[in-house]
């Protein structure tokens, strides 16, 4: 029998709340420059279910590690517990608290941490009845990254796991937090396969790529690579920092030109933002880019890249309708023969 939250405590939750993963499709790395993002939610969710236990100690319970944690009120803790407790501080929490987490969300960018945090703040939400909108709960998913993970992400994965659905892309201006939906391309659906190359962002240079980047705007005098709107202004930039900017101020224009998009051309756009990402970024993997190339050279692919933080992780294509697990089941066994790792399809 799978466990429940009462099988784990002895008692039925007080709260129960879940929200989703995120892939995204274009807009890389350009979250924490001010730049336009395009993700969309994936059905794979988290939840977690919260009861006030009546003592100065919380007790999380994670189905998927089988693994439980103890933290004392007003302590951060470690492994997987900053996720929740980071929450729990910023929402007030002065009491402990009995959390059960289950996720079907894969690791690898596609967002398990912030559909963690934002069904944790959700859940929280409900149980001491915060006037919260979901922008603002996303906004306290970010913090809780920055002030208590130790990820100085963007803003991106929060607001997708907050706000967007399933059937639509979701552009957001990651400056202004404004959005709207964005409808896929015509006769398009979206194939999303974990490389099984597994990557922890913050060993991985992802802090390190957002210095940058942030140099590379202090050198240039804007706020934000994305007030770059002409790409020879980074001709004065050193070398690698001139990469790095290249990739988010190109990033910013393949969304943009995305937004009316065919298929066929948002492919290509797709294709060009993983070179940017390999070449310029320098993010990928040399499994990453072999799963990338194979889906690129399938005939019912429109384009491929990697997605999320990289080093590793999850691939995104945008195939023909009704064709994408006819495509993973001709790539995957092509990139475990060819890199002896066992791929996954993860969407659909």
């Amino acid at each position: 029998m799978p466990e429940t939250f009462e099988s784990v405590f002895g008692q039925p939750p007080e709260v129960r709340a879940s929200a989703p993963g995120r892939v995204n499709l274009l807009g890389e790395h350009t979250d924490y420059q001010g730049g336009f993002v395009l993700p969309t939610a994936i059905p794979q969710r988290t939840e977690v279910d919260l009861a006030r236990n009546g003592t100065r100690e919380h007790v999380l319970y994670s189905a998927n590690l089988k693994r439980s944690l103890r933290v004392p009120v007003g302590e951060v803790g470690s492994d997987f517990a900053p996720y929740l407790t980071g929450c729990f501080a910023l929402c007030g929490v002065q009491e402990g608290l009995n959390a059960f987490i289950t996720s079907d969300v894969p690791s690898g960018g596609l967002s398990s941490s912030a559909a963690l945090e934002v069904a944790t703040l959700r859940a929280l939400r409900e149980l001491y009845h915060l006037d919260l909108d979901d922008v603002q709960l996303a906004l306290l998913g970010v913090r809780v990254e920055h002030e208590f993970v130790g990820v100085r992400s963007g803003v991106m994965d929060q607001m997708a796991s907050s706000l967007a659905d399933t059937q639509t892309l979701l552009l957001i201006d990651t400056r202004s937090l404004e959005r709207r939906p964005v409808p896929l391309p015509p006769n398009s659906e979206v194939l999303v396969i974990d490389s099984g190359v597994p990557r922890r962002l913050a060993e991985s240079g992802y802090n390190e790529r957002r210095a940058q980047v942030e140099e590379a705007s202090r050198l240039l005098g804007v706020k934000e690579l994305r007030d770059v709107t002409d790409p020879s202004q980074l001709d004065v930039l050193p070398p690698l920092l001139r990469r790095r900017a290249r990739h988010v101020v190109s990033e910013n224009a393949r969304v943009q030109e995305a937004l009316g998009a065919d298929a066929a051309r948002f492919g290509q756009l797709m294709n060009a933002s993983h070179a940017s990402l390999r070449d310029d970024y320098e993010v990928s993997t040399p499994e990453v880019d072999r799963l990338v190339g194979l889906l690129q050279a399938h005939p019912d692919v429109y384009g491929a890249r990697l997605t999320g933080a990289g080093f590793g992780g999850a691939v995104v294509a945008l195939v023909r309708r009704g064709q994408a697990g006819e495509v993973a089941r001709a790539v995957l066994p092509a990139y475990t023969a060819a890199t002896g790792i066992q791929g996954k399809q993860v969407v659909p």
